[in-house]
């Protein structure tokens, strides 16, 4: 009897608006703590800092807080912020960290904490998800979103999870509550989303036409862009890339052929112009794919505001990259020379 492929990560993959409704109960459980910190925190500026994955979600995450809050957000590599702190922000700004660690074990991760921590440059916050992680033990608040473990190497509840948690911090450092509220209908928008796309998500991934495959998404999104780039390349070993939509047509647009696979994550605010774009590449002879709150080939008719909602994109896009892998001959589960948790050798 043949093993079955992929179990573990699928079984993440489909859980997530439950877990997404355990995730919103914890953070609102700690609305208060959370607003006694900031007003007892001066701040200049934010930085959110991860590895991989929770590097593209530390882009998408300074971009959402930066726009609800005012105050300046940059998202960073870890290596950076440890290894080359004089380019990668100022030390006259008295800064936020927040750290993202779907283990709370990452070196570069617990390294730049540590070196921004004696640098005296600011006050850390943690988010993660394992209470006994190094990381969970380093910050001056530790979120700890337990309900999202995995089991799997591939990031994928993790990821969304601990995004939605960003997103929270940032409605609730801005104090808008009514995003807070708006944020419980995700769950159900989530479920009925992945229900009504997952035949057309099934068919795409399985279809041998393509070779590679880009993304498009600007603004947070270029962040969930370099994430679903991430994810097809971890699961199914396929060419993909990510871009602004405008700077695809920069040079990268050289590449789109018949054999493409052109995914855009559209936005309402730019929808003219991204959606431009995607028509000129099928005029190239791509394949479009597109997804945004309306008129999209998955539309998420969610009614919640455009600045928390762009967690809606990655589970399809992670259902897209498991169904590439499995018409691939490949295990999701058992991604090519990948580990859950990354650790730098320890020096001599």
């Amino acid at each position: 009897m043949a093993t079955k492929v992929g179990v573990l990560t699928r079984r993440e993959i489909e859980s997530q608006p439950l877990v997404w409704t355990e995730i919103l109960s914890e953070v609102r459980s700690r609305v208060e703590t959370l607003r006694a910190f900031q007003q007892s925190t001066p701040v200049d500026a934010v930085l959110f800092t991860g590895c991989g994955s929770t590097y593209y979600l530390s882009l998408a995450a300074a971009a959402i807080f930066q726009a609800l809050t005012g105050l300046p957000s940059r998202g960073l590599p870890a290596s950076e912020i440890w290894g080359n702190q004089e380019s990668a922000y100022s030390s006259r700004l008295r800064h936020l960290l927040v750290a993202v660690s779907r283990s709370g074990e990452t070196s570069e991760t617990i390294a730049a904490v540590k070196a921004f921590k004696q640098r005296g440059h600011g006050d850390v916050m943690t988010l993660t998800c394992h209470a006994d992680s190094e990381l969970a033990q380093l910050g001056a608040v530790n979120m700890v979103l337990s309900a999202a473990q995995e089991q799997s190497i591939v990031q994928t509840r993790a990821f969304t999870a601990l995004q939605l948690g960003a997103t929270m911090l940032a409605a609730i450092w801005a104090h808008r509550d009514d995003l807070l509220e708006q944020l419980g209908h995700l769950p159900a928008v989530a479920e009925r989303m992945m229900s009504h796309c997952a035949e057309r998500i099934v068919r795409l991934g399985r279809d041998a036409r393509f070779d590679r495959v880009y993304f498009l998404g600007s603004g947070a999104r270029y962040g969930l862009a370099c994430e679903a780039s991430l994810k097809m390349k971890e699961m199914s070993l396929s060419h993909s890339e990510p871009f602004h939509f405008l700077e695809f047509r920069h040079g990268p647009m050289s590449m789109a052929n018949d054999a493409t696979l052109l995914v855009g994550l559209v936005s309402e605010a730019n929808s003219m112009r991204e959606r431009a774009v995607m028509d000129s590449m099928l005029a190239q002879g791509t394949t479009p794919f597109t997804m945004g709150e309306r008129d999209a080939d998955v539309a998420f008719e969610s009614g919640v505001d455009a600045a928390i909602r762009d967690v809606l994109y990655l589970p399809p896009l992670q259902l897209l990259a498991f169904e590439r892998a499995l018409s691939r001959g490949l295990d999701p589960d058992s991604p090519r020379n990948l580990s859950a948790v990354v650790r730098l050798p320890k020096s001599p």
